[in-house]
This record gives structure tokens, C-alpha cells and sequence, in this order.
């Protein structure tokens, strides 16, 4: 296989994980350095936000958006490994991640430009429908269509582009599992759910993930000694 195609797939698998690990590490330090954070209405959020640092916040909004595009990327160089009978398959998985990328930088971009410009200027006329952290916003529920069902699509159709390849079993399971989790994500946010969300889309996404970019990285790296 073509070397170029190996080095983008293992360093879009490499920056994929990456960003998870500072993705974790960011929530870890937000919930070491802050207080837990309950929506009520903006005016305590506003309180909340110039009263605790916000440089966890930022660095795992930043990494998300990298993570994205990434996985993009990712599911460009799986459309490689797709058998040609399965290639449409694979295609329609990169469409979907192609809507799941965008959507998501979206959301992340807005939270560390647009709102946090309005917070210095002290605007807050209709913020709560930009903020992420209030579960009603308009903006948090397009956030979710990327994540519990584009993402969900773009994981499902890869999964079935790449069933009949030799593919590490990792990578293929780590699809499904992502699949599972934003279907029942979706559904917990949908009916208010958020034990239910919580686990499924962080946990099991989470999960997913790891099992994706390491059997990735993993089989990427054999697919290079072989070619030597």
C-alpha cells in the first residue's frame, strides 16, 4: 500500500488518541481545580466563569476540535482498506464523519471565540443558547446530532465496509462500540437521560475510541514493515 497513505492513517490515528488523553486529562483538571458546575440560568454561569479558571476548559474544547478532523482524516485512509465491493460502504462512513467534523468544530470553535469574546465585552443578551453547559441550548443539541448520530453513521458504515477485511478485530469491534454508544447516547439525550448519556456517549465513545486509534496505530505500523 501506498506509504503516504500508511504515515496519514498512523498520525491521524496517533493525534486521534492524543487528543482523547488530553481530552481526560483536561477533565481531570477541571475537576481537581473547580467546583462542579450545575446549570441554572447564565448569570451563574457567568459567576462561575470568571471566578475559576478556564484553561482546562479550553485546552479540551481545543483538542476536541482537533480530534475531529483527525478522525476524518482516519476514516479517509479506512476507505483504503475497504474491499471494492465495499468501498461504498466505507464512502458514505467518510460523508458522515465529514458532517460529525463539522458540526463539532463548529460547536468547540464557537465556545472558545464567539463566547468567550461576548463574556469579555460583557454581552450576554441570548448566550444561553451558544453555551454547551446548559443542557437545553440550541447549540449543545446540534453538538449532539454530530456526535450520537453522524458520528453513530459514520461508525456504522465503516464498521461495514471494513466486516469482510483482515483488519485487526480492535479496530472493527472499537466501531461497533462506537456505534452502540451514540445510539444510546442519542436516545438518553433525547428523553433526559444523563445517567444514561453520561456513560454512553463519554465512557463508551471513550472506549470505542482507544480500541480505534490503538488497534489502528497497531495494524498501520505492520502494514509498514511488510512493505519495506
Amino acid at each position: 500500500m501506498n506509504k503516504i497513505i500508511l504515515n496519514i492513517g498512523l498520525w491521524s490515528a496517533i493525534i486521534c488518541l492524543t487528543s482523547f488523553i488530553v481530552w481526560i486529562i483536561s477533565f481531570t483538571g477541571i475537576a481537581i481545580q473547580s467546583p462542579l458546575l450545575y446549570w441554572t440560568n447564565v448569570e451563574d454561569y457567568i459567576d462561575y466563569y470568571k471566578n475559576n479558571s478556564q484553561l482546562f476548559q479550553y485546552l479540551a474544547k481545543s483538542f476536541m476540535i482537533i480530534f475531529s478532523i483527525a478522525y476524518m482524516i482516519l476514516t479517509i485512509v479506512f476507505y483504503e482498506f475497504a474491499t471494492t465491493e465495499r468501498k461504498i460502504l466505507a464512502k458514505i462512513g467518510i460523508v458522515f464523519s465529514i458532517m460529525f467534523a463539522l458540526v463539532s468544530s463548529i460547536l468547540y470553535f464557537l465556545q472558545i471565540s464567539s463566547v468567550r469574546f461576548a463574556i469579555a465585552a460583557n454581552e450576554y443578551s441570548g448566550l444561553e443558547h451558544l453555551l454547551q453547559s446548559n443542557p437545553k441550548s440550541a447549540l449543545l443539541s446540534v453538538n449532539m446530532l454530530g456526535w450520537a448520530l453522524f458520528l453513530g453513521l459514520s461508525s456504522l458504515f465503516m464498521y461495514f465496509g471494513l466486516i469482510s477485511k483482515s483488519v485487526t478485530k480492535g479496530l472493527k469491534l472499537g466501531l461497533l462500540i462506537n456505534v452502540i454508544s451514540c445510539f444510546f447516547g442519542g436516545v438518553g439525550y433525547l428523553f433526559q437521560i444523563d445517567l444514561l448519556t453520561f456513560i454512553f456517549m463519554n465512557l463508551g465513545i471513550g472506549l470505542g475510541f482507544f480500541m480505534i486509534t490503538i488497534s489502528s496505530i497497531k495494524f498501520i505500523n505492520t502494514l509498514k514493515r511488510e512493505n519495506k
